[in-house]
């Protein structure tokens, strides 16, 4: 059997090694236009940074190791310019010199993974315009930096790599402005959680400019000038444009092959195309969202490494299926780890889904213990059955690990009682004995069993606003002088009980505290009491970071937002 791989990165790659591990007969083939058949994508953003030194770092196999330990030929700096289907050869251009040749496969597997999205706009083709996508643009990239010592950066885009490249390149002293179309950076997260990004990025001096439509760009004498529909002229040394990717899928199209989304590759669960000789794996293809079923575009290396195992698998005769991704990642971004998993509340409710969500603001590990760091974590649930159906978390350490519990509760379609009743490991160094992810679980039971009712921050401020409810402050004396809610009662909760006469019975009262948990006890003592109430989610520190751009402490912090 002869299977040629037409690309290398993830999973090309790892489809490669994996035929060779269950095939030691099969002749391999690998087709790579770059120079570098598999190298670590999400890490080249740092080597611009200087947090990787050594440019060998970034290569995992090259074509001699590949040779050496797997008796597989790689070749790079070749292209696929053409699939003949019925004679079951492709077409090659060796890119160095321009000559052509044939080969021959059994089987084919497609990996040519994400190209930049890069807009038709005037100017576009400077070469102060960079996008990064290979180890070649690493290299350009950061060679421009240590040869022109740039001194002001813009980048237009606001995803991974778009952040990843602001911090980076602020790393290395420039200036950064990061120009975002839409509302807030990192469509994987809902607006109230990229607010605090937005908070970080700004102390951290990088410019941030929202809902800014990029009309064009103009070189000058002294640089690049980035046009904005609004007027707004950047002027900079260098422009990094991150405004999204799209399927490398030209081959394919021109192949015959069905297509899927924006012009992906449409495979089956086995990662085989509308050709059952020809298979396709990473950026490139279109996938079923583990959580609705959906047909969805993502491109993160995990799943591209899992899809050129099962397509390794099925050509070698193990039936294998990919059941999906959720999207899980996770970004470092200056000081701060922000990671998610699953829907957002808005994708959940555009899908069709009764969904809500709860907002919490626990410490990554015990509060007594010395550097407990304080987290936002967002979940999403469906109302009826409590289903888990996404998490977003923001903080200074532990994030990935609740992000990483919570993505396999989602994939194992756990309810919110099933969180409540996991069994974490705890220390006090390392956790909580009721694990961030246990108390998301408690919160969501309490709203679904009717012992709180929850409220967002709009909807509590909207009621106030006519008239329909009370903002009802349960905080200690020192929070309110340090700002406060206009017009909000203020009764601190260890002296609710004696002051009861003091709130109206006809009204609604809306309670909130720092975090949220002084507010919910508050609710508990008030229903009890007869009084109407429902608990803000998030609390007053959330309302500050969203509504007031302001960035609330996190170390030393306890789950009632009071110093621990």
């Amino acid at each position: 059997m002869k299977v040629v791989i037409i690309g290398g990165v993830a999973g090309g790659a790892t489809a490669a090694a994996r035929l060779r591990r269950l095939d030691e007969n099969a002749e391999i083939v690998v087709i790579e236009r770059t120079g570098y058949v598999s190298y670590a994508n999400c890490g080249l953003p740092y080597y611009i940074g200087g947090a990787i030194t050594d440019r060998s770092k970034l290569t995992l196999q090259t074509p001699e190791s590949f040779r050496k330990r797997f008796n597989i030929d790689v070749r790079v700096r070749q292209e696929a310019t053409a699939i003949d289907r019925e004679a079951r050869t492709v077409t090659i251009t060796r890119l160095e010199d321009g000559t052509t040749y044939t080969e021959r496969y059994d089987k084919l597997i497609l990996s040519p993974g994400a190209r930049p999205a890069v807009p038709d706009l005037p100017g576009i083709g400077s070469e102060r315009i960079h996008t990064l996508r290979t180890v070649e643009d690493t290299f350009r990239i950061a060679d421009v930096v240590d040869r022109e010592k740039p001194r002001r950066a813009v980048v237009v885009g606001a995803g991974f790599i778009g952040l990843e490249m602001a911090e980076n390149l602020r790393e290395r002293g420039l200036d950064v402005t990061v120009v975002q179309r839409g509302e807030h950076v990192m469509p994987i997260f809902d607006a109230d959680m990229a607010a605090l990004l937005h908070n970080h990025l700004r102390e951290q001096g990088v410019e941030l400019l929202l809902n800014a439509n990029v009309t064009g760009f103009a070189e000058g004498d002294a640089g690049i000038t980035t046009a904005l529909a609004d007027g707004r002229a950047l002027e900079s040394d260098l422009v990094i444009l991150s405004v999204g990717v799209a399927p490398e899928s030209t081959l394919a199209r021109d192949a015959g092959l069905e297509l899927g989304l924006r012009g992906s590759i449409a495979v089956d669960e086995h990662m085989r195309t509308s050709d059952p000789n020809i298979y396709a794996v990473g950026d490139a293809v279109q996938v079923k969202h583990a959580v609705t079923g959906e047909d969805a575009l993502i491109a993160l290396a995990g799943p591209a490494n899992k899809q050129g195992r099962i397509a390794a698998d099925n050509i070698c005769g193990r039936a294998s299926t990919f059941t999906g991704s959720q999207g899980s990642s996770v970004l470092k971004l200056f000081e701060l780890d922000a990671a998610a998993t699953g829907l957002t509340l808005v994708a959940a409710q555009r899908a069709g889904l009764n969904a809500d969500a709860v907002i919490l603001s626990p410490a990554n590990h015990a509060t007594y213990y010395p550097g407990a760091e304080t987290m936002t974590l967002k979940v999403v649930y469906e109302r009826e059955s409590g289903r888990i159906l996404g998490a977003q978390a923001i903080g200074r350490g532990g994030v990935d690990k609740r992000i990483d519990v919570l993505a396999v509760a989602i994939r194992a379609r756990m309810t919110a009682a099933d969180l409540a009743e996991l069994d974490l490991a705890y220390a006090p160094p390392y956790s909580s004995a009721k694990d961030p992810v246990n108390m998301a679980g408690f919160i969501i039971e309490n709203i679904r069993e009717g012992l709180v009712e929850h409220i967002t921050w709009d909807e509590a401020l909207a009621a106030a606003r006519a008239d329909d409810a009370v903002l009802l402050d349960t905080r200690t004396p020192g929070e309110h002088a340090r700002g406060g809610i206009e017009g909000a009662l203020h009764i601190p909760v260890d002296g609710l009980r004696d002051r009861l006469g003091e709130l109206p019975r006809d009204q609604r009262l809306l309670v909130f505290c720092a975090s949220g948990l002084r507010s919910y006890v508050a609710c508990r003592i008030l229903s009890q009491h007869g009084f109407a109430c429902a608990n803000v989610s998030g609390g007053y520190g959330f309302y500050e970071q969203v509504s007031r751009g302001t960035a609330c402490a996190h170390t030393g912090i306890g789950p009632c937002g009071l110093p621990a």
